[in-house]
């Protein structure tokens, strides 16, 4: 079981640098089979169509994000406890962190999808629309926090 875990996040690994390199539509099966070094079959065992790599990369993508701004901000909780200050204190984290990547940041794959959302399913296009939605809720719950 857990090569086959391996073997789905290796490929959601290859999709997701060729995507942020190039794009979702410039991104083929065959570059992805060949990088993850296994057959059309295997990639198809994984995910049936593009459109559920497409859903399975904005899923991780997202929940990465979610621990990553929940931690930032719970560490800015944790320097300062008035709400403004806490939120330019997350901020300064996430440019920090942002920064420190040593070859800078490689993208978004929620961006991505929304700049070619023709290419996809309508749950490809909902799950990316949440996503977006869920950035407005959070940063906005900041602002009615700090303007209370």
């Amino acid at each position: 079981m857990e090569q086959k875990v391996n073997t789905r996040s290796r490929i959601l690994d290859i999709a997701e640098a060729a995507v942020l390199d190039k794009g979702f539509e410039a991104t083929s099966i065959e570059e992805i089979v060949a990088g993850a070094e296994i057959s059309r079959g295997g990639f198809f065992y994984h995910f049936k169509d593009k459109n559920a790599l497409a859903r399975a990369m904005l899923e991780r993508y997202i929940e990465t994000e979610d621990v990553l701004y929940d931690d930032l901000f719970a560490r800015a909780r944790e320097l300062n406890d008035d709400p403004l200050h806490c939120m330019l204190i997350g901020l300064k984290l996430l440019a920090e962190m942002l920064e420190e990547m040593p070859q800078g940041h490689p993208g978004c794959v929620i961006a991505s999808t929304a700049y070619q959302d023709r290419l996809f399913d309508e749950g490809v296009r909902e799950l990316n629309r949440q996503a977006i939605l869920a950035w407005r809720k959070r940063f906005r719950g900041m602002c009615e926090e700090f303007a209370a």
